[in-house]
C-alpha cells in the first residue's frame, strides 16, 4: 500500500445561526472544508499545519468517521471513510489532547482495559500490550494509580496508550502536545517519531500549532487556510517555494558608516541595519537579503581591512514559522 491516506474532494459544511430576522433563525453557511485533495505515504509522518478555524480538527473528524463529508471521498487503509466505517475504526488510532476521553476515578491500568475491551480484546492479549504501551509511553510505575492524580502530561501519555491500544497502523494526532512543559513535550515527540514511526512504522498524520515542531518531526507538511491546501511539501520545499530572505548578525566593536555602501552593493544583500551602540561601546548589525552564505567572508574581510573587531557571527536561514507566516499572514492566530 502506496497510500495510507487519500484524500480527494473532501467538503464540509455547516449551517451556523446568526440570530433573529423577523422572528426566524437567520443561517449562515460557513465551509470548514473545501474540496482538500492530499495524500499521506504509508510509514510517513505527515504533518497538517494552519491558523485556528482552517479546517485542520474538521478534517481529522471526517477521516476518523466522526463527521460525514458532504462532498469528496477519503480511504483510509484503503478503506472508504464513508461506506467502510467499521474498517476504517479497527485500523485507525486517534489521539487528541485534553482532558476528555478517560475515565479519572480509574487507575491508567483498569482505564486501558477498558478501551481494550471496547475492541474485544481477550483479557489475555490485553493485558500483554497494556504492558507494552506502559513501558513505552513511560507510566509502568504509575499504571495503577488513579488518573486524577496524574499530572496533564501524563494523562497526555496515557491519551497516546489508548489511541494505541488496538496496535492500529495508522494514527492520526491532534494537537498532541499542546500545553505541555518543554521537558514532557520532548518526551512526547521522541515517542512518536522513535518508537512510533520509526521502529514500528507507523502511519502518523499530525496536527499542530508548533512550527518548529513540525519542521522537526514531519517527513512532508501541508498547510491549510480556509478549508483548502495552500502549500504542501517537505519542509525545506515549503521554504524554498516562497521567496523568504535570510540574514546575517554581527557584533562589532565600532560600525563605520563608509563600510554600509560597500556591504549593499554586494550581490544579494539589500539592507544593512546597525541598531546602534551599546553600552560597551560595540554594535550589533544585521544584513538582509537572500543567499547571503557567498558573501560572509568578503563582509568580514571588508570589516577587518577597515579596523573593525567582529566579536559574533550568526547566519540565519528562514525558518518554517517564517514560509507559514508568509503564506498565511501575520494576523493568523496558529
Amino acid at each position: 500500500m502506496e497510500n495510507a491516506i487519500e484524500v480527494r474532494g473532501l467538503t464540509k459544511v455547516f449551517k451556523a445561526t446568526k440570530g433573529r430576522e423577523k422572528g426566524g433563525e437567520k443561517k449562515a453557511v460557513v465551509t470548514a472544508v473545501d474540496h482538500l485533495n492530499f495524500e499521506v505515504k504509508a510509514g510517513e509522518l505527515f504533518g497538517l499545519l494552519g491558523p485556528n478555524g482552517a479546517g485542520k480538527t474538521t478534517t481529522i473528524r471526517m477521516l476518523s468517521t466522526i463527521l460525514i463529508p458532504d462532498e469528496g471521498e477519503a480511504t483510509v487503509g484503503g478503506h472508504s471513510v464513508t461506506k467502510q466505517e467499521s474498517k476504517v475504526r479497527a485500523i485507525l488510532g486517534v489521539i487528541t489532547g485534553g482532558d476528555r476521553g478517560l475515565y479519572w476515578r480509574l487507575s491508567g491500568r483498569d482505564n486501558l482495559m477498558f478501551f481494550a475491551r471496547l475492541y474485544n480484546m481477550p483479557d489475555r492479549a490485553a493485558k500483554e500490550r497494556i504492558d507494552l504501551l506502559l513501558e513505552t509511553v513511560g507510566l509502568t510505575e504509575r499504571a495503577d494509580d488513579l488518573v486524577e492524580r496524574y499530572s496533564r502530561g501524563m494523562r497526555q501519555r496515557l491519551h497516546i496508550a489508548r489511541g494505541l491500544i488496538h496496535d492500529p497502523p495508522i494514527v492520526l494526532m491532534d494537537e498532541p502536545t499542546l500545553g505541555l512543559d518543554p521537558a514532557v513535550s520532548r518526551s512526547l515527540r521522541d515517542i512518536i517519531k522513535t518508537k512510533l514511526q520509526k521502529e514500528q512504522g507507523k502511519t502518523i498524520m499530525l496536527t499542530t500549532h508548533y512550527m518548529w515542531e513540525a519542521e522537526s518531526m514531519c517527513d512532508r507538511i501541508a498547510i491549510i487556510n480556509h478549508g483548502g491546501i495552500i502549500a504542501m511539501g517537505t519542509p525545506d520545499e515549503i521554504k524554498s517555494s516562497v521567496k523568504l530572505g535570510s540574514s546575517l548578525s554581527i557584533k562589532v566593536t565600532a560600525f563605520p558608516s563608509s563600510v554600509v555602501f560597500a556591504i549593499e552593493s554586494m550581490d544579494g544583500v539589500e539592507k544593512v541595519v546597525s541598531e546602534g551602540a551599546a553600552e560597551d561601546g560595540t554594535s550589533n548589525v544585521k544584513i538582509l537579503g537572500h543567499n547571503l552564505g557567498g558573501n560572509v567572508a568578503p563582509i568580514v574581510d571588508l570589516l577587518v581591512k577597515n579596523g573593525v573587531q567582529v566579536l559574533s557571527f550568526e547566519q540565519r536561514s528562514p525558518s518554517l514559522e517564517d514560509a507559514y507566516i508568509s503564506l498565511v499572514g501575520e494576523g493568523a492566530g496558529v
